[in-house]
């Protein structure tokens, strides 16, 4: 499915660096390239090998004047990114020289990427599959070692074989059913109704294993958002400034200190956690610090997370009362700071506001506990478990979705069979089953939603 139009983009971020790339993709990229490129030897771009690299000059072809020294790649199709003709020319890194280059590519013919357009065409070009695409943003945007290593397998195509590898067994069972139901008279080989049960049971079993990791893949993919929250004075800002090894937060001894969201991102075992300080929640002084309160109590309900810090050396407070109803049905942790002054509140009390959260006794002034509270961490997102380094996870939601879809055809294919319905109805949830999980790779996907995944690109990917 190659493209008619040659399109060209700055491929490299907005702003001043030591190299910046123009990259041309289409049928007339090596000759839209040539006609503004002067090598010094006056070799030309059409006549070089393959994945060689020219240097030379652009020339601005109306004003017969250098642009820029540059370097060019010249990437044959189908052996390249989008499975075209790729041209990647390098310059400095300023925006004027890379905007006159690309100028100069429009003129001799070249028109302006949009947004994904490069990884669309080698979608639409089957040098990947369509979840392989979507993994090209995920590792642009990869906060941790964890997301990035799980990003890169799933554009090497491992959750994509493990979709392919449960499709292409359902599709054996499709095939034997129709033609059973199409050539009743035909010598056909029959799968007993036993072994097609197994086979779609088992299959029913990977899908299942792969939406058990829906809910760790997205944090991994996203990060966890996570809520500091507590009476004012407790700890909070310290603690995120200790998350954070460094001073992000003004920390002092007058309440009321933090009246805004302070919010970053902390790389904890690999999770990214997007953690945000909020203010104290306790009878506002003026109507700055209410507003912070509502912030705070939105974020609240906004996290995935919330780390509710108490003054262990105080007894508990009424606000604390009022914090944990407002968090008894979050994801939460409890720290006891400031231990180093003597410990009143105990864990049985905490337990008595917050039965199901764990306590960490620390003191952030002294400077332990924070272990204990990143091991915590870990241990909720991973539920305990490690990650198999070579492990298919599912970190976005299309995927989930469809995963579902496909375990609930299953389901019906199953009650089917168990409730002896005729071979043709259990082929039409079997269809769905393989249509769903073929919305995963791009197999069954409808054009609305390659544009929709294609739009959230930045120009030149």
């Amino acid at each position: 499915m190659l493209s008619e139009t040659t399109i060209a983009a700055i491929s490299t971020p907005i702003g001043e660096g030591g190299i910046g790339i123009v990259r041309l993709s289409g049928p007339k990229a090596i000759d839209i390239a040539d006609s503004i490129f002067i090598n010094i030897k006056g070799r030309k771009i059409k006549d070089a090998p393959n994945w060689s690299i020219l240097y030379g000059h652009i020339k601005d072809p109306d004003a017969g004047r250098d642009i820029d020294e540059v370097l060019v790649s010249v990437m044959r199709g189908p052996h390249s990114y989008t499975g075209e003709d790729v041209v990647e020319i390098s310059g400095h890194g300023g925006m004027l020289p890379l905007r006159r280059v690309l100028e100069a590519a429009i003129r001799e013919g070249a028109v302006l990427a949009q947004p994904g357009e490069f990884t669309k065409r080698a979608f639409l070009n089957g040098r990947i599959d369509l979840a392989q695409a979507e993994s090209v943003m995920d590792i642009i945007s990869a906060k941790t070692d964890v997301a990035l290593t799980s990003s890169i397998m799933q554009l090497e195509g491992k959750l994509s074989r493990s979709i392919e590898k449960i499709r292409v067994v359902l599709l054996d069972v499709l095939t034997h059913i129709e033609a059973l139901i199409d050539y009743p008279e035909e010598d056909v080989d029959e799968l007993s109704t036993r072994d097609m049960r197994q086979k779609l049971a088992d299959e029913y079993d990977s899908i299942e294993k792969l939406l058990a990791t829906a809910d760790t893949g997205r944090i991994i993919r996203e990060g966890l958002k996570t809520a500091i929250i507590g009476r004012p004075n407790v700890g909070k800002s310290s603690l995120l400034n200790a998350l954070l090894k460094a001073d992000r937060a003004i920390v002092t001894d007058i309440p009321g200190t933090t009246r805004d969201i302070i919010e970053d991102y902390v790389n904890v075992n690999g999770i990214a956690l997007n953690i945000i300080d909020t203010a104290g929640i306790r009878e506002a002084a003026d109507e700055i610090e209410r507003i912070g309160i509502e912030r705070t109590r939105d974020t609240v309900y906004r996290a995935d997370l919330v780390i509710f810090v108490l003054d262990g050396s105080q007894p508990l407070h009424q606000d604390d009362r009022v914090i944990a109803s407002l968090i008894s049905s979050k994801k939460a942790i409890v720290v006891l700071n400031k231990s180093d002054l003597g410990r009143i509140v105990t864990e049985a009390e905490v337990n008595t506001v917050l039965p199901d959260a764990p306590v960490i006794e620390m003191s952030l002034k002294e400077g332990y506990g924070l272990d204990d509270l990143e091991g915590t961490i870990t241990d909720m997102v991973y539920h305990g478990k490690a990650i198999a380094s070579d492990e298919a996870m599912i970190t976005n939601v299309r995927h989930k979705e469809a995963l579902m879809s496909a375990a609930e055809a299953l389901q019906r294919c199953l009650f089917s069979i168990d409730d002896g319905m005729p071979m043709d109805l259990v082929s039409i949830d079997l269809k769905d089953a393989i249509e769903a999980l073929g919305l995963i790779s791009g197999k069954t996907v409808e054009d609305e939603v390659v544009d929709r995944i294609f739009e959230r690109f930045c120009v030149g990917k």
